[in-house]
């Protein structure tokens, strides 16, 4: 076992501050990582707060992780020391039920192991990124193969990137598909990039009539303002898919009417509180579909790096000290950032 420092709360109510942790020595099958750039999700706020009432106290959160190796266990054949590692929202699973079986670690029988907060059904505590160093199986570390220069804006890729690259790659996003994104946070302005990457014609829906020309800059092709009645109705019965990146409860019947006959609108923002619930016809008389969707599996996580990196997408961010994570979460409660908070892992000491 090694000590290192971290960032972390030892209850609901306090704020983060610095602590030691333990880090176990290395397995055979282990790599050690020294975290340059830990990315800040709203997943983070959400434990550190026990706004899902699971959280395991003390908490350390941070699953958005690119650093370097520095050590590999005897076993070890897919890293070396020196090589560029990132580790996102799993650090271990069963291994052996249908969904680890099909490379979809995410959706465990027995629940995966988060980088943090611990096994999703209970267990020993795990401790995330906002500290000098994390200790992984190798199987759960993925490559950076983007430019050096590119790293820190990498890091939220590891978490809202593959967040936004599933469903839009499960669904079916490509050419010839009008695909709506609501949002245009963390995860929205991911999302915009990757459709577009994919070459879906893209509808960025926001509340922020100060966000269109961002909106357009990131890749939206459309922007409508969804408070307004009238913008809203011109998009009835007309996309193929909606990703909903939305944190917060909101009212979903006025994204329902805006997709075809048989088409989906998945969420996968997790908002504290639940959503109204929607009305039922307006997913029978279109026989419209209401989704889900968790992240990806390590394979499709690896597979959401290397797009990126060919199709130079990293996230928009703002480079904060380890210090600075308290003001950064209130911030990000006023979605006051564009479009994420990157701590830079030097300010940790």
């Amino acid at each position: 076992m090694t000590k290192v420092k971290a960032y972390g709360t030892p209850n609901a109510a306090s704020d983060l501050s610095e602590m030691h942790i333990e880090r176990r020595a290395l397995n055979p099958d282990d790599v050690q990582i020294d975290i340059l750039y830990c990315g800040v999700c709203h997943s983070d706020l959400h434990t550190a707060r026990n706004e899902w009432k699971n959280t395991i106290y003390p908490s350390v959160p941070g699953h958005e992780i690119v650093g370097r190796i520095t050590a590999v266990g005897d076993q070890v054949a897919r890293f070396k020391v020196g090589d560029l590692a990132g580790v996102g929202c799993m650090v271990d699973s069963c291994g052996h039920c249908p969904s680890c079986a099909d490379g979809e670690e995410q959706y465990c029988e027995s629940g995966f192991t988060g980088t943090y907060n611990g096994p999703v059904f209970g267990g020993k505590n795990t401790f995330g990124g906002y500290s000098q160093r994390i200790v992984v199986k190798e199987s759960f570390a993925l490559h950076i193969t983007h430019a050096p220069d590119l790293l820190a804006a990498v890091a939220p890729l590891l978490c809202a990137g593959i967040t936004t690259y599933s469903p839009l790659k499960h669904w079916g996003t490509g050419p010839g598909k009008k695909v709506g994104i609501v949002g245009l946070g963390g995860l929205g302005h991911m999302a915009v990039k990757i459709a577009h990457a994919m070459g879906a014609h893209v509808v960025l829906f926001t509340t922020s009539a100060n966000k269109v020309a961002d909106a357009k800059r990131l890749g939206a092709d459309e922007v409508c303002i969804s408070t307004d009645d009238a913008q809203m109705a011109q998009y009835a019965n007309q996309l193929d898919f909606i990703l909903n990146t939305v944190a917060a409860p909101h009212k979903l019947d006025p994204f329902l009417q805006l997709l075809k006959k048989d088409a989906t609108m998945t969420l996968v923002g997790a908002p504290a509180e639940p959503h109204p619930s929607p009305e039922v016809f307006n997913l029978i008389f279109k026989r419209r579909q209401l989704a889900g969707s968790l992240i990806g599996g390590i394979a499709e996580t690896q597979e959401m790096l290397d797009f990126c990196a060919k199709h130079g997408l990293v996230s928009d961010i703002e480079m904060i000290p380890m210090d600075y994570i308290n003001s950064a979460y209130e911030r990000i409660l006023k979605s006051d950032v564009k479009y994420r908070f990157v701590i830079d892992m030097k300010s940790l000491g």
